[in-house]
């Protein structure tokens, strides 16, 4: 593995880019973190790729189209309506 080099100028300026403030020591401790994590990407690297592409079916029903409601059916448990339409209270 590559050993990565973080300094803290460049978590300050990470920090800077996320608009994070970093209090005294803070850089220093996430420089040694930064250089863990890229560590682990690097790991991922090396996870050998998979060429085969895995069965899939399809485990759901068949989309049918069903005959829908009419506006007066649709309208008829309503409490309040006009112009054919659903009427609520009004929003300040």
């Amino acid at each position: 593995m590559t050993d990565y080099a973080v300094d803290e100028d460049e978590v300050r300026h990470v920090a800077a880019l996320a608009r994070l403030g970093l209090a005294e020591g803070e850089a220093a401790e996430f420089a040694g973190q930064f250089a863990d994590i890229l560590e682990y990407f690097e790991a991922l690297d090396e996870v050998p790729e998979v060429d085969a592409e895995p069965e899939l079916t399809n485990v759901l029903r068949p989309d049918e189209v069903d005959e829908g409601l009419t506006q007066e059916e649709a309208l008829q448990n309503a409490p309040e309506t006009e112009d054919g339409r659903f009427k609520g209270p009004r929003v300040s």
